[in-house]
């Protein structure tokens, strides 16, 4: 009988963990090679994980909600194993991988790692993982506090998320007395609505005192629904506060007529879809003229790494996308300058498709040097994009409109009505200067502009 070790994947070049979602398999159950293991989660996107080798599952070395190292063993298979295997090589209540990672914070009532819980007893012996033990520590969570927190993971587990609640709501809609936790003790917030306790404002001054074992709340009203963020959202808001704080924002304005673009789609794109067997969007239309952009102003293609200015010869463009549950991610055209119109149609649609079906794997997510947001999909003139960072730049297209707008001709100015549309370009004043980013902005401008109405695809 020979073991196997199953091995967390690079999830993508940054990413260095993944937290479990789901597992497909259970102790003892055969599992064929590129058969799907486990769900994960990464700061990026959801995915699959499947076995690298065809074998009997033998261990199980972490649980659903665990936070996983890329590069770690999550599980092992055995191969020449026949009949029925016994459950405690895979007890999750003991799980292997613990026993391997440090831990930092452990209170001295603690019980030892792997205890189960007293069947039909109110005591409740519990096991803390080293990541919730070192949230506690971090966040100053008192043991009796830790203890009151009821955990949503397998056998009663208190997961990162439970932790992650368990703050959130601390600072949020009721006075929670850490030294009854029975009756008191905080539980995660849902998506229905919740009765909101008010107390005296002597009460909530007390709770603020240092020493006192009750937590400062603020009252949001009796009339309010509190709706807990779904982790995903939680990650945007992280990503959205960390780049405001990594980059001062400069954002330019343009517009431009893209009459002649818009034309030419209408005309072609019933002929597009029958030849190609997908449909041309305006998103490729944007993308290309991005590109060639990109080429002539370089430096809107980089990063910067401390005093160092990384530019990247690859250009992969980020389009951001909303997904059915009102979230956004950023899948990524890798190489976007190597494709034709044709070849950015279908990576366009093939990843907008990927993403608003959970399909996306961990890589279509990575090296994006540059974004491209559409905020006129949903009927918005223009905005003031947040840039995705590492990258320095971000370009959003607003809604095109028809407009009256003044024409030059040789024989003089007219009136007439043109398709009309804003763009905008938020940039990282550390490196893109006014001119670069108003320079770079205006000439997409005036490619869209120049857009060939007798052009083919």
């Amino acid at each position: 009988m020979s073991v196997i070790d199953l091995i967390m994947p690079k999830l993508g070049e940054s990413i260095m963990e993944a937290t479990i979602l789901k597992w497909h398999k259970n102790i003892g159950d055969l599992v064929q090679q590129d058969e799907t293991v486990l769900d994960i989660a990464t700061d990026k996107v959801d995915s699959e994980v499947p076995s690298t080798d065809e074998g009997i599952l033998t261990e199980i070395l972490f649980k659903v909600n665990d936070v996983v190292p890329v590069g770690a063993v999550f599980a092992r298979l055995s191969t020449g194993v026949t009949g029925n295997i016994g459950q405690s090589a895979g007890n999750l209540d003991e799980p292997a991988a613990m026993a391997q990672e440090a831990i930092p914070y452990q209170p001295s009532n603690l019980p030892p790692a792997g205890a189960n819980k007293a069947a039909g007893s109110k005591s409740m012996i519990r096991f803390y993982s080293p990541l919730v033990l070192k949230i506690a520590q971090e966040e100053g969570v008192s043991m009796s506090q830790l203890e009151a927190i009821p955990g949503t993971g397998q056998d009663g587990r208190v997961s990162k998320k439970d932790m992650m609640d368990y703050l959130v709501q601390a600072a949020g809609s009721i006075a929670i007395d850490s030294a009854t936790p029975e009756r008191n003790a905080p539980h995660p917030v849902s998506e229905s609505q919740l009765s909101v306790q008010t107390q005296p404002p002597a009460t909530k001054q007390a709770a603020a005192e240092p020493g006192n074992t009750q937590l400062a709340i603020s009252n949001y009203g009796p009339n309010v629904e509190i709706v807990e963020m779904d982790r995903m959202r939680k990650l945007i808001a992280k990503f959205m506060v960390d780049s405001k704080q990594i980059s001062p924002h400069v954002t330019s304005f343009t517009e431009a007529d893209v009459t002649n673009m818009v034309m030419w789609r209408e005309r072609v794109k019933k002929d597009f879809e029958k030849r190609e067997n997908t449909k041309i969007t305006f998103t490729p239309l944007f993308i290309e003229a991005v590109v060639r952009c990109i080429k002539r102003f370089p430096l809107i293609n980089c990063s910067i790494d401390g005093d160092k200015i990384i530019i990247k010869k690859d250009i992969n463009i980020g389009m951001a996308t909303a997904l059915p549950s009102g979230n956004l991610i950023v899948p990524v055209i890798k190489h976007a300058d190597q494709l034709n119109l044709v070849g950015l149609s279908k990576q366009v649609n093939g990843l907008a498709e990927a993403a608003r079906n959970h399909k996306l794997k961990p890589d279509d997510t990575q090296g994006g040097t540059f974004t491209l947001t559409n905020v006129g999909t949903f009927g918005s003139l223009m905005g003031t994009p947040i840039i995705n960072q590492p990258q320095v730049a971000i370009l959003a297209v607003g809604a095109i409109k028809k407009r009256p707008v003044v024409i030059e001709t040789p024989q003089g100015d007219t009136i007439g009505i043109r398709h009309m549309m804003y763009l905008s370009m938020s940039y990282d004043h550390r490196i893109v200067d006014g001119s670069l980013g108003a320079t770079f902005l205006s000439a997409v401008a005036k490619e869209l502009e120049a857009w060939n109405p007798e052009r083919g695809f």
